[in-house]
């Protein structure tokens, strides 16, 4: 759809700087300067199908997390509103830790939180042979040298912060010789780490970056879209540039920490584009702080840690801040781009809090998820007059309420009233503390969507623990029926009768870390896991949830949003994850 600036979310550096390319025409009549035929040549599709560019270009090593949410919904979200496209490229440059597990499910993600790459997909390993070409060139401009240092040397001879970087002694071998030994390396005469290609630029400069990064190293490992065809492999920072400028992107959007890595990525392509490689007007990388939530941690190492040693029961454990997790946990993609939209685009990392999620989940759900029963604690409630008051035991009273509050076109729940139901725990203190109104010795309260009643007293066992409560019903207090307001009480309960009442386990989440930034300082992580992360609970529910189908959700009334597991429910065995509280019970 094309930029409307009526209806344009809030602006930002990013919409600026978008908005002054396309007034300016910076990207106007851009074209191909490939070799015709190359893989690569047609990889953007016709030349004017958008007006600008952008990409999202995980690396298939992982899981994406809500980090990534953020890249995701900032480039899929500013190509839809100037009217131009998004790529989803996968960076598959690493075939030691690239899975096709991970393709799938990154394609997943993307669609669940509702974008489309449409003709858009790539992956780098397409343009395995232009980069190749592209880095003999180099090599044959005096731009490039085969480096035959270990890789401890190189370590030592690059220098830090406060000291300059020392040339290695084979960096001025000739272009010639440079050439042959890299054949040799893509021929796989020489064994992994036994030498590296490094673009040539300034081991004097500031920016260690520049300090002659590695282009190409040795790898014999099989990858999983070239098989063995190759056993040398580009490096990332090598490799994403020419990939942005392939795909003819304008705005090559990613996060902060890539900052340092723009004058290479603007040295090699300015390199590429003088060799006759590659055109102008080049891609423009643009960085932007990234999401970091408290209480989350989101390195790829770090949660693949967390997985491998059994902290959690997987990727899509939902106490994980990956996607699956997030989507098996019950939020929805709405709230997730909701979030995005509320944190905005900034220059800086900035740190949010994690109930902002919480609060988009709401926001999405309260005003569409239908209300429900739940007993997570479940104490027996015997109504001791219940067969008088009704004329027999066996008697079923219907009783009705509105699906939603707000919203009559979901109908009516329908459970009826039995001489035994189930209640909460909570609901009951045979000595009360100040400010209680629900059921004491003495006390009257109402059973929602039925009837008031008066508590008598209770049952326990042997070591004297309340086993049962006792009350009676008042008669003519039904609700909806005239006399309901005969008798005036202060607590209202919910209820399930013990007759119809669903059986179910009831997953309840609390935040995987306990502190707000575990994995800062060196510090680690480990140590701060919550160890009251997950509480399982076995539950009654009412009857209208007997057949709810996977990933439906609800709010049970009083404790909260909750949704059926997508991979545990069964009908006949019904899980519930709790997504979120009725509001932040975190305390600050």
């Amino acid at each position: 759809m094309s930029h409307n600036a009526s209806a344009a979310p809030a602006t930002n550096f990013l919409r600026q700087r978008i908005e002054h390319d396309l007034e300016t025409g910076t990207f106007a009549g851009r074209h191909f300067a490939g070799t015709p035929g190359d893989a690569a040549h047609h990889a953007a599709g016709p030349l004017d199908e958008a007006r600008i560019r952008t990409r999202f270009p995980p690396e298939p090593n992982g899981y994406l997390h809500i980090g990534h949410a953020k890249s995701i919904c900032l480039n899929f979200g500013l190509a839809r509103d100037y009217g131009g496209a998004c790529h989803l490229r996968f960076d598959d440059t690493n075939p030691e830790k690239e899975e096709l597990e991970y393709v799938k499910a990154i394609k997943e993600m993307v669609q669940w939180l509702g974008w489309s790459w449409g003709d858009n997909l790539y992956e780098a390993s397409s343009y395995f042979d232009f980069m190749y070409r592209a880095a003999e060139a180099l090599i044959q401009a005096g731009h490039a040298y085969v480096d035959e240092q270990s890789a401890e040397e190189m370590r030592a001879n690059r220098g830090d912060f406060g000291r300059p970087g020392v040339n290695s002694p084979f960096r001025d071998r000739s272009p010639e010789d440079n050439l042959a030994r890299f054949r040799e390396m893509r021929d796989g005469r020489h064994a992994d780490g036994a030498m590296v290609l490094r673009a040539k630029i300034d081991m004097a400069s500031p920016n260690i970056n520049l300090r002659d990064p590695t282009l190409y190293r040795i790898k014999h490992a099989e990858h999983h879209a070239t098989g063995n065809t190759w056993c040398i492999y580009p490096m990332y920072t090598y490799a994403h540039p020419i990939e942005d400028a392939l795909e003819r992107i304008t705005h090559s959007i990613c996060t902060l920490e890539f900052e340092d890595q723009r004058p290479f990525y603007d040295w090699l392509l300015e390199r590429l584009a003088d060799l006759g490689l590659l055109a102008r007007p080049l891609p423009q990388q643009i960085e932007f702080g990234r999401l970091n939530l408290n209480y989350v941690v989101t390195s790829k190492r770090k949660l693949r840690q967390l997985v491998e040693e059994g902290h959690v029961t997987g990727w899509d454990d939902p106490r994980m801040p990956t996607l699956v997790g997030l989507r098996r946990r019950g939020f929805t993609p709405e709230s997730i781009r909701a979030m995005v939209e509320a944190t905005g685009a900034s220059k800086q990392n900035a740190w949010i809090e994690d109930t902002v999620l919480d609060q988009a989940l709401r926001a999405d759900l309260e005003p569409q998820a239908p209300r429900a029963f739940a007993v997570l604690q479940p104490l027996k409630l015997k109504l001791t007059n219940f067969a008088e008051v009704f004329g027999s035991a066996d008697h079923r009273e219907p009783c009705e309420v509105a699906a939603h509050p707000h919203k009559p076109e979901l109908g009516l729940r329908r459970f009826s009233l039995g001489p035994e139901l189930w209640i909460e725990a909570e609901d009951f203190m045979e000595v009360p503390v100040k400010g209680y109104f629900r059921l004491f010795p003495g006390n009257k309260v109402r059973l929602k969507a039925g009837y008031v009643i008066e508590c008598t007293g209770c049952e326990k066992d042997s070591e004297g623990r309340v086993t049962a409560v006792l009350a009676t019903v008042v008669p003519d207090t039904k609700s909806g029926t005239p006399g309901a307001d005969a008798v005036k009480v202060k607590g209202v309960i919910g209820w399930v009768g013990a007759h119809e009442a669903v059986a179910a386990e009831v997953r309840l989440y609390e935040r995987l870390f306990a502190e707000p930034q575990p994995d800062v300082g060196g510090r680690d992580f480990l140590e701060f896991l919550n160890p009251n992360s997950l509480r399982v609970v076995q539950a009654f529910v009412e009857p209208s949830l007997a057949h709810a189908p996977a990933d439906a959700r609800w709010q049970f009334e009083r404790h909260g949003y909750f949704v059926t597991d997508r991979v545990d429910h069964r009908a006949d065995r019904p899980v519930f994850n709790k997504i979120t509280g009725l509001k932040d019970s975190f305390s600050r």
